[in-house]
């Protein structure tokens, strides 16, 4: 039968949490790269490494997180161990270096590795909870709606607040606005993280099958033989990358293409405010054409926007912000719905396996999220190194070549369109319904009747 519906009072507490996620996603993504290379003189490809690496990472230490995880009665401890540690990792990231040039990139990597790791502990276990407080189909995408609101929310307080900060004296960002930036965002997500472990206090927990103790190489094997995971994964997988492009190349494309600053913080706007407000109509749009046909809309509506943006240095400014407040429109259902079908692929698992192996699969799923989003700041280090950019410290000013320009709209327009169409053909061949989860939960009753 299906699971009776969340109270409000769980929703919130468990979509707190995604003032961690959607911050802790969001501002290094936008801001770090250009932090290095424009304020430490870090050479662009060696700053997208310094991204790139610490996130790496997650393809080893989020699979253990899961597994460790799936051990314990609750999951709810994981999440306050993350809250130790990430705000003052974070904080000291963007505290400054006391090098520059390519020291300063080992420098900032070994705190972002560190943060990177914390961000683990409380994210992996965190996305794995849903699976475990309902087993309804559609009390999936009410619980994440939720959540995803308040993701929204936090990646739109979180892009506004942390340019804003940084420019707080006006002009090019100087390493004192990235410092005090650090602190401020450091205490957002320790009151977030601390917020979701006391507001899930109350949660229910569905008994599930007995944990799998089992190697992680099996445990691995298990998510290869799930289609729909491993479909779904790789369109999240494109789908990330596309943004992390996108996030990276912002500031970038601030500065060199719109010629404004103080445009990254719009920008941002533009992108992010739609998900605060689409969440229900997608939500509807996922009942009545079901989650695919959902995603299959928001992917055209987000990649139609990418097309456009390419256009902005002959259409300027204003046209810039329509074609970014599209890909946002998109972008809200592409964020709410793989969440949603992400819960869908774990109940799928255990209804077919008899075992509870979610927090596999969320540790997965998280490390190839979280390393596709710093692989996209990579990709755009090595698209600006190609095209010859020059980095620079704030008082050493320096003129860009036309074809580093080129590559900035390369970086931020096309190569996020070019990437969602590949989500498009996963989706095309995911299938993972509602009647096929009630089919296997009727024959599992059979089976125990």
């Amino acid at each position: 039968m299906p699971s009776a519906p969340l109270p409000r009072s769980l929703r919130i507490g468990y979509g707190l949490g995604s003032f961690c996620a959607g911050t802790f996603s969001t501002v290094p993504g936008l801001l770090l790269l250009y932090y290095m290379t424009n304020s430490l003189g870090v050479p662009a490809g060696l700053a997208g490494l310094a991204v790139f690496l610490p996130k790496a990472w997650d393809l080893v230490v989020n699979p253990y997180v899961g597994r460790w995880s799936d051990r314990t009665v609750s999951r709810r401890p994981w999440l306050l161990g993350g809250a130790v540690v990430l705000p003052p990792a974070f904080a000291m990231t963007f505290a400054g270096s006391p090098v520059s040039g390519a020291p300063a990139a080992l420098y900032i990597g070994v705190w972002f590795l560190l943060a990177a790791t914390a961000f683990a502990l409380f994210e992996v276990p965190y996305k794995a909870m849903p699976a475990e407080m309902t087993d309804d189909y559609h009390e999936q995408s009410a619980l994440l709606t939720w959540r995803m609101g308040f993701l929204g929310v936090a990646i739109l307080l979180a892009g506004g607040l942390a340019p804003a900060l940084v420019n707080i004296e006006g002009g090019e960002p100087t390493v004192a606005g990235y410092r005090l930036m650090g602190l401020v965002i450091a205490v957002v997500l320790l009151v977030a993280m601390v917020a979701t472990f006391f507001g899930t206090a109350k949660a229910p927990r569905i008994e599930r099958a007995e944990t799998e103790h089992v190697g992680l190489r099996a445990q691995l094997a298990a998510a290869r033989g799930n289609r729909p995971f491993m479909l779904l994964l790789a369109l999240s997988a494109a789908q990330m990358l596309a943004i992390g492009v996108m996030l990276a190349g912002s500031p970038y494309f601030a500065s060199y293409i719109l010629e404004d600053t103080a445009a990254i913080t719009t920008l941002f706007l533009a992108l992010i405010g739609p998900m605060v407000v689409m969440m229900p109509v997608w939500v509807r749009v996922s009942r009545k054409f079901d989650k695919r046909g959902g995603m299959l809309v928001a992917s055209l509506l987000f990649m139609v926007g990418g097309v456009a943006l390419s256009f902005t240095r002959t259409f300027g400014e204003a046209y810039a912000h329509g074609c970014v407040m599209l890909m946002g429109v998109g972008f809200a259902g592409l964020q709410l719905l793989q969440f949603s079908m992400l819960a869908d692929t774990l109940i799928y698992d255990e209804l077919r396996s008899g075992k509870r192996r979610a927090g596999v699969f969320t540790g997965l799923w998280t490390a190839t999220e979280t390393v596709m989003m710093a692989f996209g700041a990579l990709l755009l280090g090595w698209i600006l190194d190609a095209a010859g950019f020059v980095s620079s410290e704030p008082d050493e000013p320096v003129s860009q070549p036309a074809s580093a320009i080129d590559a900035i709209v390369v970086g931020g327009a096309l190569a996020p369109a070019l990437l969602v169409s590949i989500a498009i053909a996963c989706t095309l061949k995911y299938d993972l319904s509602a009647e096929t989860l009630n089919a296997l939960r009727r024959a599992r009753d059979v089976v125990t009747a």
